[in-house]
């Protein structure tokens, strides 16, 4: 009964902020548009443009910013789904928007592309504290405008470092919490000084995880300086991230799960005795950016920047009973018998660069706003392995394999929205994309090499109303995407090939000193859309496979509401269908060999809940102390595409609370305390995992894993501004 109350409660707090209850909301004015830097500009979706988004602006950030993750900052966003393979929010973590990964969610930094070239993946762990440098994001949703690097698929996510701190700062900022979790952060600036402004960072956050030995260890540090002048800006940013975590990736099986062991993690066992210590994934990734910006005249404005992103680093792994032969060995010699394998430990390695150039001219007057913009980037990667030691000796030093791989991206793009009327304005966006991927074999197959060039033409139109704090649009979009590296191990004769999307969206808003709410309705429409169906390929590889026809269809509603001058609501619903049209599921038969075939019409898309909803619900009781009650609300998830109820994550309902005291005196300009309390409720839940099926033994036996997130667990902050 509690759940079910807390739930009504929950969609009671988010149906309210469509009622038109006349008290004021003092909402403060959002510099989010005023203050974001020319570059940032470019690829952002404008206050007036067709498109459907979410702007955190720095203020939000603060008060999330605990030592969590990324995507647990962005957890009350709508359609947004997250989850952690260490239970806590720290090291490896993930997120869905609208049902899609990362690998589909195009992510940019100051404009500049940041998912990985190959997997198309973003990893946030070699971000560390990464937000304590962020001045504002904004999420799109669906294709959303132009952007640089990965397509968009499901959603892209801009952060933004280059905002002007005008005043000089120091601070201070310390959080300790559960399982032995600590954030330290110093940072500070010069503020703006005949033109020159600096700001330094230095981060480190450490966590035992809630699950079993999935600690993390990592250290990160921001530099920025800039020279600013009326009409040019000169920026370098340097940053870095180096992050140590101990493996968490393989989740927990369902009889672990059901009996109550949902800390046991399986890295390292294969060691005899106690679990190998040093199970560990180890990288860092440092970018370098150089911005420069120029007003040209009162209406034109051009900005460049060149970036180089330098990534290296390695997981390792104890291995039991491995041949020689299959690290491209010698056996050892023997007395006795033949010795032909060996325990051994392991390291797969990536060394890479990536690095281009980025650019926009700007047009803006009375009218009009223009862009025509573009860059070009150049991904070089190298995998390689190495064997560190072997029980029964290493006969070789050398890598057993050394694999390159090299990417080039070149895109231009033009979009212009122009006011056509007093309220209506109309928008497009055509932008030409070419790709060109080389790579020379995979471990397990390393004569596999693969060329492949894309040409992608992505066009965008919408058009928007605007009228006495009323807002309503219709987009259309097309966005193309090439498959990722792994995708490519499917061999000569089943090369995949490149996925499309049409993306429909139209959306209402309202905005009055009373309350505000939207509303957004999308048809996402994909061909050839890539998914995991079990199939193996004609080089025994699991890949992904085309499927011709799938749809994401939903309706988005969010809104805040001011109920009087202590307490304010914020909320968002989200209702969807994520179907396959005709689906072919395969099976391993260990029993006859081959594989066997299963059907499915309209079948569910794997990972993508029909309800996700959260709601914030914030008291002011006495000056300088805010508590907030934050709720997130997740339907049913299926495992894989076969709709299958074995093979699901359990719907679930989590609410934090935090509390917030602010504190300002003479001997500091202002000192937070915060104390947050997550999954208040103590709920056993697993926002994530993965399935496998196979016949033996004449019988069907599917295994699924989960990766389950902490009980009640708390942070509590010490921020302190000099």
């Amino acid at each position: 009964m509690k759940r079910i109350f807390m739930l009504g409660c929950f969609l009671a707090f988010t149906t309210l902020v469509f009622s038109q209850i006349k008290q004021p909301l003092n909402q403060e004015k959002d510099s989010f548009y005023l203050l974001t830097p020319i570059e940032v500009m470019a690829i952002r979706a404008g206050e007036n443009s067709p498109f459907t988004k979410t702007n955190i602006s720095k203020k939000e950030i603060v008060k999330t910013n605990l030592g969590q993750d990324i995507p647990f900052l962005l957890n009350q966003t709508p359609s947004v789904v997250i989850n952690s393979d260490a239970g806590n929010g720290v090291g490896y973590t993930g997120i869905r928007i609208r049902g899609t990964d990362a690998t589909r969610i195009n992510v940019t930094l100051n404009g500049i592309p940041y998912n990985d070239a190959e997997s198309q993946g973003t990893f946030f762990v070699d971000l560390p504290d990464f937000s304590s440098s962020t001045g504002s994001i904004q999420i799109q949703r669906g294709v959303g405008t132009s952007s640089v690097g990965a397509g968009s698929f499901g959603g892209s996510i801009n952060f933004s470092t280059n905002e002007v701190i005008k005043e000089q700062y120091a601070e201070i900022n310390n959080s300790v919490g559960s399982f032995n979790t600590w954030k330290h952060t110093i940072k500070a600036g010069t503020g703006l000084v005949n033109g020159f402004t600096t700001d330094i960072r230095f981060s480190k956050i450490n966590s035992s995880g809630f699950i079993d030995r999935a600690s993390s260890n990592l250290k990160s540090f921001h530099f920025s300086t800039a020279y600013i002048k009326e009409k040019t800006s000169l920026r370098i940013n340097v940053f870095s991230g180096k992050e140590k975590t101990y493996q968490a990736w393989y989740g927990i099986s369902e009889s672990d799960l059901r009996s109550g062991n949902r800390t046991v993690n399986y890295a390292g066992t294969e060691k005899p005795g106690d679990p190998y210590d040093n199970e560990t994934d180890n990288y860092t990734q440092t970018h370098y950016q150089l911005f420069f910006n120029q007003h040209l005249n009162k209406k034109l404005t051009f900005n460049t920047a060149l970036f180089l992103t330098k990534g290296k680093g390695y997981y390792e792994q104890y291995k039991a009973d491995q041949a020689y032969s299959k690290y491209n060995m010698p056996d050892p010699p023997y007395i006795n018998l033949p010795v032909t394998s060996s325990d051994m430990i392991r390291q797969l390695w990536l060394n890479n660069d990536f690095y281009g150039n980025i650019f926009s001219l700007q047009l803006k007057d009375k009218q009009t706003e223009a862009t025509l913009g573009g860059g070009i980037t150049r991904y070089n990667g190298l995998h390689y392995g190495k064997i560190i030691w072997a029980e029964k000796g290493l006969t070789s030093n050398d890598n057993w394999y050394d694999l390159g791989a090299d990417k080039d991206d070149f895109n231009i793009y033009l979009k212009q929205q122009t006011k056509f009327s007093d309220y209506w304005s109309l928008f497009y966006d055509a932008q030409y994309r070419f790709v060109n991927y080389s790579i020379d074999g995979f471990r397990d197959n390393p004569k596999l090499d693969v060329n492949k060039k894309f040409n992608f033409f992505n066009p965008k139109a919408g058009i928007t109303y605007l009228k006495n704090g009323w807002k309503g649009y219709l987009s259309y979009s097309v966005a193309n995407k090439e498959p990722n590296r792994e995708d490519f191990e499917a061999a000569t004769l089943q090369q995949p090939l490149s996925e499309q999307l049409h993306d429909i969206e139209t959306g209402i808003e309202r905005t009055t000193s009373h309350y505000n709410w939207s509303a957004t309705v999308y048809y996402m429409n994909y061909k050839n859309q890539l998914v995991l169906t079990g199939k193996i390929n004609d080089v025994g590889a699991y890949t992904r496979t085309n499927i011709p026809k799938s749809y994401r269809a939903g309706i988005e509603l969010q809104g805040g509401l001011k109920l009087n001058h202590w307490m304010n609501v914020l909320g968002n619903i989200s209702l969807s269908e994520n179907k396959i049209k005709n689906f072919t599921e395969y099976i391993d038969d260990y029993d006859n060999g081959g594989q066997k075939t299963n059907n499915y019409s309209l079948s569910d898309i794997a990972y993508s809940p029909s309800l996700v909803g959260g709601a914030t619900l914030n008291f002011l009781p006495i000056k300088h102390t805010e508590l907030s009650l934050l709720s997130k609300y997740v339907s049913k998830q299926y495992l894989d595409n076969t709709e299958n109820d074995n093979r699901t994550l359990s719907a679930f309902f989590v609410q934090d609370v935090r509390a917030i005291y602010t504190i300002k005196n003479k001997v500091a300009k202002e000192i937070n305390i915060i104390a947050q309390v997550n999954n208040l409720f103590n709920r056993k839940y697993e926002p994530n995992g993965y399935t496998f099926s196979y016949i033996a033994g004449g019988e069907s036996i599917t295994e699924n894993y989960y990766f389950p997130m902490a009980g009640i667990n708390f942070m509590i902050a010490l921020n302190i501004k000099l």
